[in-house]
């Protein structure tokens, strides 16, 4: 079985989607005593470090953790991505992903799967960081992967770097049970949930938000349900139906849903349950600790679990297929 180690683990996202594919999780490494906490009760077998991963750390951190076959690693990525808006980027952020190559080169495993947001390809240190991992003998093709295509109902592109030692990384196969249309919004969404919704026109509600309803309700007409990008910026008009998927989810609780009850428009934004199914998750993935926003942070962190299914199932399969071939 894949041994797996997860650097910046968070809430486990990638892992549930190794250990979907197979995999055995050993090991997990965190910041965050929230995502640790929250990996740990995922994935009690595992070792969990609640650590900060830095220039100085040695991968002597995971002793005892045995061999490892699979390196999975989320390095930060604000620092890289329009989230961080006009503000100055740290550079001391983005060289967390270099901190990957120091635990494979002393840890030799198989494979490594490095995912961040898409700009990490523009990063100064992205050449470098490549060459780096190909200096320890790695193959190393990338690829950007929309979460949509894998039968999650959110669209979410993220950057994947696929690494393997003995043989070429295959191309990564949209799983059988991926629909041929994206899962909307719709599938998600509890329209009858226990939640309680306001009434949408508020003295309380923002300009912009009233502004972004109202487009929408132009737009579909009176009575039927929409979200509405409730916090930050949108270039899609801040709104959307629910019959295509959700757009993607970050680390601030950000969507709202209008209702109807009669001819009054409800709001309320969209809970926890509901994210957790938007990022793919299935029922047994837990969000025990901290508050709503840290779970919210959590999500919005993390890796589309079927996604990341598909990643390993591509990387071990080569396995075989470079057996067959050299037979």
């Amino acid at each position: 079985m894949t041994r797996v180690l997860d650097l910046f683990c968070g809430g486990g996202g990638s892992s549930w989607g190794a250990q979907n594919a197979g995999a055995q999780i050993v090991c997990a490494v965190d910041a965050w005593s929230v995502a640790a906490q929250t990996y740990k009760s995922n994935f009690p077998a595992a070792k969990v470090i609640n650590a900060t991963l830095d220039e100085d750390t040695c991968p002597s951190l995971v002793k005892g953790s045995g061999k490892i076959d699979l390196l999975l690693a989320s390095p930060e990525c604000t620092n890289h991505t329009c989230a961080k808006g006009s503000r100055p980027r740290n550079e001391a952020s983005r060289r967390t992903a270099n901190y990957v190559v120091r635990f494979a080169e002393s840890l030799k495993p198989r494979w490594i799967v490095l995912e961040n947001v898409v700009q990490m390809r523009s990063w100064d240190g992205y050449a470098p960081l490549i060459g780096d991992l190909q200096g320890l003998g790695y193959n190393v093709e990338s690829c950007v992967l929309d979460a949509v295509d894998f039968g999650v109902p959110q669209t979410r592109r993220r950057l994947f770097v696929l690494c393997d030692r003995d043989g070429v990384p295959g191309p990564v196969n949209l799983p059988k049970t991926a629909r041929t249309q994206p899962i909307p919004a719709s599938q998600i969404v509890q329209l009858d949930g226990p939640w309680e919704s306001r009434p949408l026109y508020s003295d309380r509600r923002a300009p912009d938000t009233l502004a972004r309803a109202e487009r929408a309700i132009n737009e579909l007409g009176r009575g039927v349900p929409f979200l509405i990008v409730y916090y930050g910026t949108d270039g899609s008009g801040g709104w959307q139906s629910l019959n295509r998927p959700l757009r993607t989810l970050t680390t601030i609780d950000r969507f709202g849903l209008v209702t109807w009850n009669g001819r009054i428009p409800m709001l309320r934004m969209l809970q926890v349950p509901e994210l957790v199914r938007a990022m793919g998750f299935d029922k047994r993935y837990a969000l025990p600790h901290g508050t709503r926003r840290d779970r919210i942070k959590i999500l919005g962190n993390g890796v589309c679990p079927p996604v990341m299914d598909a990643v390993v199932r591509s990387l071990v399969g080569s396995t075989v297929r470079n057996r067959i071939l050299s037979n």
